[in-house]
């Protein structure tokens, strides 16, 4: 298999912290988070084109090809590096869309990292990471590869080591506009920063929480169900929230209590995107 053949994986992420400590003058936040990567996610396939042309083959629906972010993700790669290739891009979706799980932060790095290999570019990871943070904030994380402790606007970082864990993930049924919860009047931009180094599991909280809860109930519901099973909290800016369980059993006998109207699903933490050695 020389790669054009295979689905190639794009994980999912969870941010166990979300702090927003400043904003810039040019209005983005100033964050601290951790990131982590989830054995579930969506996949893509990259099809080779002779024509130069990029496609996607099943576009999303109320998104025009040329916004998806793999379309733009391929797009970049060939305009920084002068290439003509084209491609057509297959993309199974499984991340919700507005959940705050990253899912077309991760299926641009994926197509990003991919099509580096398969049109043989040759950038390293510091490179992918610039073209992806012109993307998008969270998608040089996944070119990153790692758990990491991130702040700026979400692109240093700072590697950590996490305790094995299952989560529950569940899936409100609204879409949660990032936009929206950032420009809330309501949103706190103080939280006192603190050093990568002084990071454990557990600390922390997610500032923009209190906000998407405000605008959209169905997000404060599920994490009021969720805190039965330990500390609940919302990843990015919502809508899916999670908790964390030390054994898997647990975490699916909790997915099994559900709420009838309720939705979601069970997965183990990655320490390691499962591209990051391509």
């Amino acid at each position: 298999m020389n790669g054009w053949e295979r689905d190639w994986p794009a994980p999912a992420k969870i941010n166990l912290f979300l702090h927003v400590v400043g904003r810039r003058a040019d209005g983005y936040h100033l964050l601290q988070t951790v990131f982590r990567f989830l054995d579930f996610g969506d996949t893509i396939r990259c099809e080779p084109r002779s024509d130069g042309r990029i496609l996607l083959a099943n576009p999303l629906p109320g998104v025009a090809p040329e916004n998806d972010l793999t379309v733009r993700a391929a797009t970049a790669l060939r305009a920084a590096t002068g290439t003509t290739a084209g491609v057509t891009l297959h993309v199974e979706k499984r991340i919700p869309l507005g959940g705050g799980l990253g899912g077309g932060s991760s299926d641009a790095a994926t197509t990003l990292l991919v099509l580096n290999r398969l049109w043989r570019t040759g950038l390293d990871s510091l490179q992918l990471q610039r073209i992806g943070l012109a993307l998008g904030a969270d998608v040089p994380i996944f070119i990153h590869g790692r758990s990491a402790f991130a702040e700026g606007v979400g692109e240093r970082f700072a590697d950590v080591i996490l305790p094995a864990a299952w989560y529950l993930v569940l899936v409100p049924a609204v879409t949660v506009p990032t936009l929206e919860v950032f420009r809330s009047a309501a949103l706190r931009r103080d939280t006192p920063p603190i050093a990568a180094a002084d990071w454990r599991p557990g600390f922390g909280h997610n500032d923009l929480e209190p906000v998407a809860g405000e605008l959209y109930p169905e997000v404060r519901r599920h994490l009021d169900w969720l805190r039965h099973y330990g500390d609940a909290r919302m990843s990015g800016s919502g809508a899916c929230c999670f908790v964390e369980f030390v054994r898997e059993s647990t975490a699916r006998a909790a997915l099994a209590a559900l709420d009838a109207d309720m939705h979601g699903f069970v997965a183990a933490g990655m320490d390691r995107h499962p591209l990051a050695m391509i």
